[in-house]
């Protein structure tokens, strides 16, 4: 039988197009095994148009749609079958070269699931195919239909047609194709070519740039303070004292943004003017927006003062970065690599308002100094061969001439003498807490400054310290309180041990920072700082970056320190450790009380993984040992009560902890259940949002509150805590009724069975962790999986905000952590109890 792929094969030059040449060796798989996948990719090419695939028998059936899906049952779409694709075809995103087959830009406009009505195989061959789609965009029942017309050549030409179901939609009143123009897999977008001459053919044919669209936002890159500079190879720029601001640029024009993505582009509209001169569609540029003194230095106040003046002019926009370039995406780039290009489109069209941030030369022993001898605030370190970042990052740093942050205002005192507005200032950074007091400012304003800001905090007065810690005695005579909403940046000479600043001069009031991502900034050692993110060296160690680095971790000596336990990211035993002790504060009362079964894995993600229930001869350090009564049959439980215990766990190749759910004082009456919403792998993610909001609607209606966690790996982790009442069995009963209910009322979605066979295309409800000595992995546990996820915490209005449930890693859980507003798990509280009501409800019988 000739090979499915060679027509797909012939056609190509894989030594020049990105596109995958698919494995041949692959064997047909049984159609029923596992679900079946499909993708339509949005393809321009010579015209515009949808390539619509579905995996059948080991490769991708294929119809080119011009006019795209329609969502109304009366769009008879053409759709004009064309050779198989492989099955790594369905993730490809990019540009195939010009002068090659399908030349053009190539983006996932969809993708998921499809279920056949019937025999797939046999519907194929007999040209009518009836199906359901489980995807990101379409859903609901479909039909693909041969027809007896003649295309070009000898292609089939089918029609592609929405059934009359609940999510057809008339095309009058909704166009999918042009409400959802982007990229499922990267947000990107696609702009048709128009040629507009009798030049175009000749200009198409000619070599050209990927011209797949930027993301809508982008989150910058940010830089982690040090205390002194690290060895090793960086590149250093001026710490500019203004504004961050991205540039991103589309067939739309010129938008510009704050780090917080607030829209600046009328102020700065000749600085956008600027951009747009530079002519580099579908782009985001990344710098900062300065105003220089007579020294020509940086100057906050001056840069305040054009704004507030409406003086734009004065102000130049320092450009250090090019996240994307001409449609190119550049993030997984080195730095050397991203900021050439950008300094050469620079050149190419010089601008007198925008400016390329030359790296200083020097040594890292002296480059401080330097910049202090300059007058400057201080330098930004960049770390050579690393890719960028949305995230507070450790390959970038920052080094300052004098301490100086922002702080959130809180209050403010009576002026004294001659002075007018107010006296002092007094300041608050967020801890875990909540507001903790900073200490006074009173130096460092003009008329202007005080005028304006005694004017805004008298709108804002309260009779309260919106504080944790209210200070006492002289230090609150006096004061007026306000509700914590200004931030201002102040220079100060340190932190006392108590956490106030002392010799402190206001700087600026700060608008593009919101009062409650305001912490105390601590400075790192540069053995501290971790690299997870360089092309140089991918699998390097990203945290320890000598062999002089203390491998101490809360007492405890990490043994094989470097040891890299997650290629994907590079990440170290050590760096595991240091990962935990630095969440303690978060996980160890989830832990507290619990028996914890212990996943070890002493080679890492790729290596040989065990569990550990109990206590064995091989001791790991600190840890507990519970009474031998709570489980008579083998040896003592375990369970993690203190700092050192866990990273002793950790030490002995532990990486994912495990608890009951119940805690060892009342061990036989469960203090909650868990809902494991565990999918089949094919499934898109909006398929496992919808299970988890209908399974919190049943949760609703039996009136039990319920709290979400991310697992860490695919599904999501529904939690019902409940009074020590009911024992084990009952429990597991009940939540074993509500996964039969919802697989009785959505079969085509839910099961309650286990096992892969039975979850194909489906979302399996795993109760089965609700009985004696089963455990569910811990909140804030790390997954022992490539990227190394963590399991966490989220609110109920988070849900439709998450784009994955392994989106929080060892590498960025921090910055959820410092940002969060409130606990998400408020309002937790082991009170609710299984009431005959409730077992009524879901038609089963209590015993």
């Amino acid at each position: 039988m000739a090979d499915p792929l060679s027509h797909y094969q012939r056609k190509r030059n894989f030594a020049a197009t990105p596109e995958p040449s698919g494995d041949t060796t692959r064997k047909k798989s049984r159609n029923s095994d596992k679900a079946l996948s499909f993708v339509i990719q949005k393809h321009d090419a010579r015209r515009l148009h949808y390539d619509f695939r579905l995996e059948l028998n080991g490769t991708l059936k294929s119809w080119a749609v011009p006019k795209g899906p329609s969502l109304d049952p009366n769009d008879k779409r053409l759709a004009v079958h064309v050779e198989d694709h492989p099955l790594e075809y369905a993730s490809f995103e990019g540009s195939i070269p010009a002068g090659h087959y399908g030349a053009g830009d190539v983006i996932v406009w969809d993708h998921g699931v499809w279920q056949p009505h019937g025999d797939p195989v046999a519907a194929y061959r007999d040209g009518k195919l009836k199906f359901t789609l489980v995807g990101e965009k379409l859903s609901g029942d479909w039909t693909l239909v041969r027809t007896h017309l003649r295309g070009s050549g000898d292609k089939e030409q089918w029609l592609l047609i929405k059934e009359r179901d609940g999510t057809a939609r008339p095309a009058s009143d909704y166009d999918i194709v042009q409400a959802r123009p982007e990229s499922v897999l990267s947000s990107a977008r696609i702009t048709e070519k128009k040629p507009t001459s009798k030049t175009a053919k000749s200009t198409a044919a000619k070599p050209r740039k990927a011209a797949v669209a930027v993301p809508d936002s982008l989150t910058p890159e940010l830089a982690t303070l040090v205390d002194r500079p690290p060895p090793g190879d960086w590149l250093y720029e001026i710490k500019f004292d203004g504004y961050r601001m991205l540039a991103c640029i589309t067939v739309d024009g010129v938008r510009l943004y704050t780090r917080k993505g607030n829209d600046w582009t009328e102020r700065l509209s000749q600085q956008a003017e600027a951009i747009a001169e530079l002519g580099l569609p579908n782009s985001w540029l990344d710098g900062e927006v300065v105003v220089l003194n007579e020294k020509g230095l940086p100057d906050f106040q001056s840069l305040q003062n054009a704004f507030d003046l409406g003086r734009s002019q004065e102000i130049v926009y320092y450009l250090f970065d090019a996240p994307f370039l001409n449609g190119e995406d550049l993030r997984e780039r080195p730095v050397e690599e991203r900021r050439a290009a950008l300094q050469q489109a620079l050149m190419d069209k010089p601008q007198p308002l925008l400016r390329f941030s030359e790296a200083f030369q020097a040594s890292h022993h002296d480059i401080l100094a330097s910049a202090c001898a300059m007058s400057l605030e201080g330098v930004i370190g960049k770390r050579a061969g690393s890719t960028y970042q949305s995230r507070r990052s450790p390959d970038w740093i920052k080094l300052k001439c004098r301490l100086r942050q922002e702080f959130v205002i809180i209050g403010y005192s009576k002026p004294k003498g001659s002075r007018s507005g107010f006296g002092a200032l007094l300041l608050a950074v967020n801890d875990k807490d909540g507001l903790r007091y900073a200490g006074r400012v009173g130096t460092g304003f003009n008329e202007h400054s005080l005028k304006a800001l005694h004017a805004q905090m008298r709108k804002l007065e309260r009779a309260d310290a919106p504080l944790a810690n209210p200070p006492r005695g002289t230090a609150i005579k006096d004061v007026h309180w306000i509700e914590p909403k200004l931030v201002g940046e102040v220079e100060f000479a340190e932190w006392t041990r108590e956490g106030i600043v002392r010799q402190a001069a206001f700087i600026a009031q700060r608008s593009d920072k919101p009062a409650e991502e305001i912490v105390h900034e601590r400075a790192v050692k540069p053995a501290e700082l971790k690299s997870s993110a360089t092309k140089a060296a991918p699998t390097g160690n990203p945290v320890a970056g000598s062999p002089a680095a203390s491998d101490l971790v809360a007492e405890i000596r990490i043994s094989n320190p470097q040891r890299v336990i997650d290629p994907e990211s590079g990440a170290t035993k050590l760096d595991l450790a240091r990962f935990y002790a630095s969440i303690a504060e978060w996980i160890l009362p989830k832990l507290d009380n619990r028996p914890v079964s212990l996943l070890r894995a002493p080679d890492g993600v790729g290596g040989e993984q065990f569990f550990q229930k109990h206590a064995v001869r091989l001791a790991i350090p600190h840890i507990k040992h519970l009474d031998r009564a709570l489980d008579p049959k083998h040896d003592q439980l375990m369970e993690i009560d203190s700092l050192q215990a866990l990273i002793g766990a950790v030490q002995m190749g532990t990486i994912e902890l495990h608890t009951w759910g119940a805690t060892h004082d009342r061990i036989e009456t469960p203090d909650h259940f868990v809902l494991d919403l565990d999918p089949d792998p094919a499934l898109p993610w909006r398929s496992m949002l919808e299970a988890a909001q209908l399974t919190l609607t049943v949760l609703d209606e039996l009136k039990l509150s319920a709290f979400l966690k991310t697992s860490g790996g695919k599904g999501l982790h529904i939690i019902v805590p409940l009074a020590r009442r009911d024992d084990w069995d009952a429990v597991k009963r009940f939540s074993k009724a509500i996964a039969q209910l919802l697989t009785r009322q959505l079969p085509e979605r839910f099961t309650a069975t286990s096992g892969p066979k039975n979850r194909v295309g489906k979302i399996f409800i795993d109760y089965l962790r609700n009985q004696r000595g089963a455990s569910t992995v811990c909140a804030y546990s790390v997954r022992a999986r490539p990227g190394l996820a963590v399991s966490v915490p989220i609110a109920r209005d988070e849900l439709t905000e998450l784009h994955s449930s392994n989106q929080w890693t060892i590498h960025n859980l921090h910055e959820r952590l410092d940002n969060m507003k409130g606990d998400p798990w408020k309002g937790y509280a082991n009170r609710q109890r299984i009431t005959r009501a409730m077992w009524e409800q879901l038609g089963v019988e209590e015993k």
